[in-house]
């Protein structure tokens, strides 16, 4: 009887150990150090750190490299709980103009706007729908629900 219980706690509290997970380019500190700016361009970049997690939207002139760290527990979202991004900007000519390290704090929240915009009309339910159908009577007959009075095309 106690050897059935601990293992059915055993196994309830394996369910909520937290999953790590690291996701997208790996960090190499001795790599990134080794970039010149002014002397390294896009290819020398790219042999080194490998394609870029995502690039700048207008141009070509900004590379990222994103690394994050996620932790989720059971059947719960995940949370990052690191992110790390290298920046590199390139001139005219493909050459780093500059390196810079952006982190979890220096990023920002967006606040998705929660409200609809009504549409014009009746909305009714399925149900609704199924009792307004009349089985046998032919559209453009009686009194209809449509919005518009329409029976639809004629034959």
């Amino acid at each position: 009887m106690k050897l059935s219980t601990v293992l059915t706690a055993a196994v309830l509290l394996a369910g909520c150990t937290p999953v790590i997970s690291q996701r997208g380019y790996l960090a190499d500190p001795v790599t990134e150090a080794s970039i010149k700016i002014g002397t390294d361009t896009k290819t020398t970049i790219q042999e080194r750190l490998g394609g870029p997690s995502t690039t700048a939207t207008f141009g070509d002139d900004s590379w990222y490299y994103i690394t994050s760290t996620e932790r989720q527990v059971a059947f719960f979202d995940p949370t990052t709980t690191n992110r790390k991004i290298l920046a590199i900007h390139f001139d005219k000519d493909g050459k780093v103009t500059s390196l810079k390290h952006y982190g979890l704090k220096d990023g920002n929240v967006v606040a998705f706007e929660e409200r609809t915009t009504p549409a014009k009309g009746r909305e009714i339910t399925f149900l609704q729908q199924l009792l307004n159908a009349t089985p046998g009577v032919p559209l453009g007959t009686g009194s209809s629900g449509n919005p518009g009075g329409g029976g639809g095309p004629g034959p």
